[in-house]
């Protein structure tokens, strides 16, 4: 079963943009479980635009689906994470300024650095992502580092979709091959919308994970956040 992780960094971007506490994040990733997302993703960055270190304490307290925390291993981000333990950390290489994610790992050249991390979170207890472009190489190096899982950077697969959707997913099976034949857990994420979300199921049928945030949000304000989350696993099954 590939499960639906709901990003709400935009719901926290949204309530800071006018300060006080509408929309309530708490509230939205209550929802979101209850319309039947099976975990809750956030990204605290460093200057808190969107989601606040006070959040991630207090989702920790009442989320009943899985808890996954992404972001820069900073050492203020790692202690933050071995404090709430959650189910699950991804790690991104985003630099502080960095609007979104835009590329992945090079864990060849990080695998000293990948390896010292993904031991502190293990020790703790903590499932541990790494997120990597479309590479097979990408992901042996992420399994050399002790990493549970990889999460493939969808947003190259998302932009060639409209035009050659085999051509986009072809270097994702391979990825995806590759992780499975050395152990490893497989996400996905960014950029993965109700357009391309079927087919990469499809060509991927053994995906545990998708964090989707930006596109399931903006649909929602559409067609409202339940019916949303519901196409989105009718998609996923």
């Amino acid at each position: 079963m590939t499960r639906l992780s709901v990003n709400i960094n935009k719901i926290a971007t949204l309530r800071n943009a006018r300060g006080g506490n509408n929309p309530d994040v708490v509230r939205t990733a209550l929802d979101c479980e209850s319309f039947g997302a099976d975990g809750i993703t956030v990204h605290p960055r460093p200057d808190e635009r969107h989601i606040r270190r006070s959040d991630v304490l207090e989702l920790k307290k009442v989320l009943s689906t899985e808890f996954n925390i992404e972001g820069y291993p900073s050492r203020e981000f790692i202690d933050l994470v071995t404090l709430v333990k959650p189910a699950q950390v991804t790690l991104v290489p985003d630099s502080p300024d960095q609007i979104t994610s835009n590329h992945g790992w090079d864990t060849v050249q990080n695998q000293s650095l990948l390896t010292d991390i993904i031991m502190e979170f293990r020790n703790a207890g903590i499932r541990t992502s790494v997120f990597v472009d479309a590479d097979a190489k990408a992901v042996e190096y992420a399994a050399k580092a002790g990493a549970d899982r990889v999460e493939l950077y969808t947003e190259p697969y998302a932009t060639m979709y409209p035009t050659d959707r085999d051509k986009a997913i072809a270097p994702f099976v391979e990825a995806a091959k590759a992780a499975r034949s050395c152990g490893l857990g497989l996400n996905a994420g960014h950029d993965l919308s109700l357009v391309n979300l079927q087919f990469m199921k499809q060509q991927i049928p053994w995906l545990d994970e998708v964090s989707i945030g930006h596109a399931l949000i903006c649909d929602a304000l559409y067609m409202g956040l339940e019916t949303t989350i519901e196409k989105y696993k009718q998609c996923i099954l």
